[in-house]
């Protein structure tokens, strides 16, 4: 039973503190600003900007040139091995501290952030500049992913401007792209919501020997929009008993419950192509711009821009691979040029020697903080095509449903239900088809074709097809 004169004690200590952290803060705004300087002196970087959030005199008082040019001096300032400076050294250094006044407030905390990103920046870079003959991606994208602290974000915004900020919940690396998972219990209604933005976030102050903080300075940059208002039938790609899946491009799924037509997950699979600087350069509003190609001219080589091609292809879900390989000296014909399309053929039907066989139960494993499921017949496929000189021509990662099929005549050395996959985007389709085999309980791969837009083979080697 409880003691009244308990209660009553524990009441009057709530009401204690409560005076006293108000008179704490109190206190603490009104001590003069020279005494709040000298405290600000000890702070770091990312404290300093954290305490100028607080009101207005704290950033003010936290933008004081004195302090961020102590800052960076300690970053930036050549290190050197005597013990003492000169002459010369001594006359710059009290010019500089001279100097300081002439400043508007916040330019040495201005110039300290732009030289700390610009550092961060060239470190990531020389991690992207090996490149993975196999592939022609950077052989190092997972240490760039780590030393740069990126992570990516959802804001989910509503069809009268209010935004929800969602932190990713789980992140896996694959053999060329990332799978970024969201899912919680406090999802907004999904008949409210307008558009969907995906950003990548990144530390202000990259630190390779500290994990990044959630609470610190970060950095936003849009990566991809979509429209949330288009979660119908044709962007359906599959469902279990639990969940209806949608598909928008790139690269996105949008999980429902079947129930209550809420959200259930999102996930996204971000191709390694340029995912560093699609997820760092660009700003909270405009994703980054890719650079010009400007196209190497062959006037010898009557064929140019129709050979020379190599397919790098993942097919998986869930940390499992169904299918990864490469395809070499993939080429076309001016008479393969149909429709305002280029064929490439990787497997052939009437090639038996190329069929492949899926490993493992295919599906496209999800979950939340309480359900898991899988979706039969889904799964993550990862494109890469290269050109004749290795460079990546068309990349891209997205979710992609098998789904049933009549059985053509070119099927008859085959028994069993027949499948179809079909992707397509602003660069060209994939047409697979495969074949489910009764007796090894597995799917074969028997027929895999690109189709490149001719506009864009035009654009890339100048050619006039």
């Amino acid at each position: 039973m409880l003691n009244p004169k308990s209660s009553e004690q524990s009441t009057m200590c709530e009401r204690h503190c409560t005076k006293s952290s108000a008179k704490l803060s109190m206190h603490i705004e009104g001590m003069p600003s020279e005494i709040l300087l000298k405290i600000f002196s000890y702070l770091d970087a990312v404290t300093l900007l954290c305490i100028g959030c607080v009101n207005k005199r704290f950033y003010s008082l936290a933008n004081d040139n004195f302090i961020w040019f102590r800052i960076y001096s300690a970053s930036f300032s050549p290190k050197r091995s005597n013990w003492e400076m000169n002459a010369v050294e001594k006359t710059a250094v009290s010019l500089s501290h001279t100097s300081l006044h002439d400043k508007e407030t916040g330019y040495w905390k201005k110039k300290y952030i732009v030289k700390q990103i610009a550092a961060g920046k060239t470190a990531v870079t020389q991690l992207l500049k090996p490149v993975n003959p196999y592939t022609g991606l950077p052989v190092k994208t997972k240490e760039a992913l780590r030393v740069s602290g990126l992570s990516w974000v959802i804001v989910l915004k509503e069809k009268n401007g209010k935004e929800y900020i969602m932190e990713q919940a789980e992140f896996s690396v694959n053999d060329t792209s990332v799978t970024v998972v969201w899912h919680g219990n406090n999802w907004p209604r999904i008949d409210k919501l307008a558009t969907l933005d995906l950003c990548g976030v990144t530390p202000v102050f990259l630190d390779r020997y500290k994990v990044p903080t959630k609470n610190g300075p970060r950095r936003r940059s849009l990566v991809a929009e979509y429209n949330l208002t288009n979660l119908t039938k044709s962007t359906s790609i599959g469902s279990d008993r639990l969940i209806r899946t949608f598909c928008l491009n790139p690269g996105l799924l949008v999980g429902l419950w079947k129930k209550e037509k809420e959200m259930a997950f999102v996930m996204a699979n971000l191709h390694f192509h340029l995912l560093v600087e699609r997820s760092t350069l660009g700003s909270a509003t405009v994703p980054y711009m890719l650079p010009p190609h400007i196209p190497f001219l062959d006037d010898i080589d009557q064929q140019y821009g129709l050979h020379g091609y190599q397919l790098h292809v993942d097919m998986h879900s869930g940390g499992s691979s169904y299918l990864c390989g490469t395809f070499r000296n993939l080429f076309s014909r001016k008479d393969f040029i149909k429709n305002g399309y280029m064929k490439l053929i990787v497997i052939s039907f009437k090639n038996n020697a190329q069929h492949l066989p899926l490993i493992g139960k295919v599906g496209l494993c999800w979950k939340t903080d309480v359900f898991a499921g899988c979706i039969q017949n889904c799964y993550m496929m990862d494109v890469t095509l290269l050109d004749e000189t290795e460079k990546p021509f068309w990349c891209f990662s997205s979710p992609v449903c098998m789904r049933p099929a009549t059985r053509p005549s070119d099927f008859f050395n085959y028994r069993g239900h027949h499948f179809y996959v079909t992707y397509i985007d602003s660069v060209g389709k994939v047409n697979l088809e495969l074949v489910w085999m009764e007796e090894t309980e597995e799917y074969y791969v028997v027929s895999l074709a690109l189709y490149l837009r001719i506009e864009k083979v035009n654009s890339w080697f100048g050619t006039n097809y």
